[in-house]
């Protein structure tokens, strides 16, 4: 390309979170990414997160896996394909089809997950397909089919900008969906109220206008509470009842056999009468109302009762189908949507058709596959004991971390590790989960992948190539249509691209259905039936259901009518329960767990984008202060969280955030970052009975202080693993140009010298400081000028801050004056500190918001205009807005002054 001329970018869609944002991604050079919003996409018309900003950082070879593996040996695709085909059509002709199963992801693509499913439940005849997403959304799903007659999102985001007042339910979109949350954020502007129900004061609680800190697992009480007042008022809509609703007096019922006075829900819910009551009069004075609801309600062992409950809400006030008003299930993954869509969960079949005879027999004839599965299959948590127990004996994981990401995820491996047969396709070489695999088959990455994600609102976005695939990966549809050819399906499986899955997934969803306006499936795609290869291509984002004149559908029921057979929704009564596993003198604690605001998933992804790191760079334990001086825990000590499950060491951090009698862990690290620090393995195995979701929210728990001997940090060039066998608290930290190691011990100086010899000795002049009698130990290696690795140990001194010498790793050769002082941690003059990192968009620390405060920036906007700071996705904007809060007597002091 001539210098000077524009590079073309190609409009594609972000990996991460539900809200689906377009992408803009423009290749340089090679593996070279410039990314930016999509102006054009209405998801969110150009802003990107943090996480998305930082998506060039990770599109490089580095930890991928390239060639198929049997073993540790690479091999030809067809040997690899002929191996699994073999393998899972023995397993099946000796023990059934009910003997193999697919654990997939909301990472793959529509066409993928269209494959999977067709193959399992179509061609094997087994119901034993099932995705991750059951870890997230299956309880929302469950309550949508139970009200709607079908899994349907009514709402979209417009309705976010339209409404008066928007209830977060177990909901911290400020992190989770920033961009969703910057919109909100605007209606705010013009006077939207915000009201936060959830037992941590999270960044979204931060700055509502009202925050309810309910007792974990209160709920359905709080929801069968309002619901109950809006009758006492008046408050409901008795003719939308009539014409369009079913089971309001059975749900009428059920509420009169508790007391439902606001008093009593109060005390129940351990709230203060006066938010309890201003939450019931915001909700009933508001008729433009959002519900939210997501991680916060669904993982539980109540899940689908407290989405029940929000929807009774919403279905007996007639805020539905209407602009602004809507109960809305925000989804966790990028195409959780599309996975609920193609039948990626157990208990479904695919276009949102069941096992149903008339719907089976429907499917399996669109299939030409007579041997469809007619139950549902075993989900997530059932399937991995299924795997334990032996009644699974060959299982293909696609693009997924379930030694990581399920609960008790130690019986997970123990299950996989007795598992005759593990294939898992994924990018990356080196996941907790590969280490399981008899077979590793290399697929494509985000930038490689090409297909099609729908997210929260059933918008549709095409997710395009940028680069072409390295070494031998595929895309996972052809892998598994492969594989399928190979087990002698080809009739059903040889397609030639991407595009030619997709159109028989769109005919599939209009076959045999008239369409909604006719009394059909909603779900239908009839306008993209008969999409070209070129108007694939071109797709533009679109939000089924599709008209057959190719227009989509942004709200639902605005008809009122509902896919059941009378065409009414269903109230279903729901009645409060405690706890799946109580607290107990053992275990008095509430463990519960989430996400953090700058990191994705296992880390696979975003763990190779070192600025992702900085706002939260090891694992942490959140607990009150009162809690953790009650263990003799102080502020940043190394904390030992225990439950039944298992045990895990994290950095505490005490706030006033979180409520007395629970503690936050994120759920994001693995062996490869801290293998000590995992979450889940502490995680109780109770699941919703309905859904099969998992209780990530509440395990019983206790915490102790760690209290180690000793204590250091390694930096080097290159990542260096846990050393095996010794016991250390490890944790890596990834940075620019070296990786940071922090680790901490209970032993002895034997125990140290067992730690020197496991790293060993880098390459290069060695400088070495040590005193035997305090074990302080200091070392650094250099060669050609730079330094390569650094390590200090000690048993009672404080170690010197970490950044100088992470910026020796990035200036090349080393100064003479800092070589002097290297091993004294720091330089000879001023250390500049930017502080912990709060703004990971634009690269903005601590320091630097807090001068721009002490300069007369008194507002968010004003530390945005001086510093950048919150001005891209605003997940920040809370942390700034607090920081300023905590800075105001030291201003008013300066200004009386």
């Amino acid at each position: 390309m001539a210098d000077g001329a524009l590079i073309p970018s190609v409009a594609t869609a972000c990996p991460y979170c539900g809200v689906g944002c377009g992408v803009a991604g423009r290749v340089i050079e090679g593996r070279t990414l410039a990314v930016s919003g999509d102006v054009a996409h209405p998801a969110n018309q150009g802003r990107l997160c943090s996480k998305g900003l930082a998506l060039g950082a990770t599109v490089g070879l580095e930890g991928r896996l390239l060639a198929p593996m049997i073993g540790d040996r690479e091999v030809p695709w067809r040997e690899a394909t002929a191996l699994v085909a073999r393998r899972f059509a023995q397993t099946i002709a000796r023990h059934g089809p009910d003997s193999v199963a697919f654990y997939v992801s909301g990472q793959l693509l529509t066409e993928d997950y269209y494959v999977a499913n067709k193959l399992m439940k179509g061609f094997i005849g087994s119901g034993n397909i099932d995705t991750n997403s059951r870890l997230c959304m299956a309880s929302a799903v469950a309550a949508h089919k139970q009200a709607f007659g079908a899994d349907l999102v009514p709402g979209c985001y417009e309705d976010l900008d339209l409404a008066d007042l928007v209830v977060f339910s177990g909901h911290n979109a400020a992190w989770t969906h920033p961009v969703l949350f910057r919109r909100m954020e605007a209606a705010r502007a013009r006077g939207q109220r915000h009201v936060v129900i959830d037992p941590r004061r999270t960044d979204t609680a931060e700055v509502a206008d009202l925050h309810l800190a309910l007792a974990p697992q209160t709920d359905v009480r709080l929801w069968n509470g309002l619901l109950a007042d809006l009758i006492r008022r008046g408050a409901i809509d008795r003719v939308y009842i009539a014409e369009h609703v079913g089971g309001f007096a059975d749900v009428e019922a059920a509420l009169a056999e508790a007391d439902q006075s606001p008093s009593a829900v109060a005390a129940d819910c351990d709230l203060p009468l006066a938010d309890l009551t201003q939450f019931y009069d915001l909700f009933a004075a508001t008729p433009k109302t959002v519900s939210l609801f997501s991680m916060g309600a669904n993982q539980s062992a109540q899940g689908v009762a407290k989405g029940l409950a929000i929807l009774n809400t919403h279905l007996a006030t007639g805020r539905i189908g209407k602009p602004g008003a809507c109960p809305f299930s925000i989804t966790g993954q990028p195409n959780a949507m599309g996975g609920r869509e193609t039948g990626g969960m157990a208990n479904t079949l695919a276009g949102h058709m069941d096992f149903a005879p008339a719907d089976r027999d429907r499917v399996a004839r669109f299939w030409g596959a007579p041997d469809t599965a007619r139950a549902p299959g075993l989900k997530a948590v059932d399937m991995f004991d299924a795997i334990g127990d032996g009644r699974i004996k060959a299982v293909w994981i696609m693009a997924t971390n379930p030694a990581v990401s399920l609960p008790d995820a130690g019986l997970v491996r123990e299950a996989l590790a007795g598992c005759p047969f593990v294939v898992v396709s994924d990018c990356m070489a080196d996941t907790d989960t590969m280490a399981f695999a008899h077979v590793k088959l290399p697929a494509l990455a985000w930038g490689e992948k090409d297909g099609t994600v729908t997210n929260s609102e059933r918008r549709i976005t095409r997710q395009r190539a940028l680069f072409p695939p390295p070494g031998e990966a595929r895309a996972d549809w052809k892998i598994i249509a492969d594989v399928a050819c190979a087990m002698g399906h080809a009739d059903g499986f040889s397609w030639p691209s991407q595009d030619s899955v997709f159109r028989e997934w769109a005919r599939l969803t209009a076959f045999d259905n008239p369409g909604p306006e006719a009394g059909g499936r909603t779900l239908s795609l009839a306008g993209l039936v008969g999409i070209n290869r070129e108007a694939y291509d071109a797709l533009r984002p679109i939000q089924w259901p599709v008209k057959a004149d190719g227009t989509g559908t942004s709200r639902l029921f605005a008809d009122g009518r509902f896919q059941t057979p009378d065409g009414c929704a269903a109230m279903v009564p729901v009645r409060p329960k405690g706890p799946a596993t109580p607290c107990d003198a053992a275990y008095p604690l509430s463990l519960n767990t989430g996400r953090i605001r700058d990191q994705w998933h296992t880390l696979t992804r975003t763990g190779l984008a070192p600025d992702l790191w900085r706002h939260a760079p090891e694992v942490f334990v959140e607990m009150h202060p009162e809690d953790a001086a009650a263990a003799g825990i102080i502020e940043g000590a190394l904390t030992r969280v225990q439950t039944a499950q298992g045990e895990a060491v994290a950095l505490a951090r005490l706030t006033d955030r979180q409520r007395r009698g629970g503690v936050f862990m994120p759920m994001h690290w693995t062996d490869a970052y801290a293998p000590s620090g995992r979450s889940n393995p502490l995680i109780a195995r109770n699941v919703d009975p309905t859904s099969g979701q998992p209780e990530f929210k509440h395990t019983p728990a206790r915490v102790r202080a760690y209290r180690e001997t000793w204590k250091g940090f390694l930096m080097s060039r290159e990542p260096v693993a846990a050393p095996a066998g010794l016991g250390v608290i490890w944790r890596r930290i990834p940075q620019t140009a070296c990786a940071l190691h922090e680790f901490a011990g209970r032993g002895d100086g034997e125990e140290r010298d067992a730690l020197r010899r496991a790293l060993g000795e880098a390459e290069g002049e060695a400088v070495t400081y040590e005193d035997p009698a305090t074990g302080a130990r200091r070392q650094a290696w250099i060669r050609d000028g730079r330094l390569e690795r650094v390590l200090f140990i000690t048993t009672g001194e404080s170690l010197p801050p970490r950044s100088w010498l992470i910026e020796l790793f990035e200036t090349g050769i080393l100064p003479a004056e800092a070589r002097a002082t290297l091993l004294f941690g720091r330089p000879s003059g001023p250390v500049i500190d930017k502080g912990p990192m709060v703004c990971a968009c634009l690269k903005v620390g601590a320091h630097a918001i807090d001068a721009a405060a002490a300069a007369g920036a008194a507002s968010v906007e004003a530390i945005g205009a001086a510093t950048g700071a919150g001005t891209n996705c605003g997940s920040c904007r809370p942390e700034i807005a607090r920081r300023l809060q905590a800075l105001q007597p030291a201003r008013e002091t300066r200004d009386a002054a």
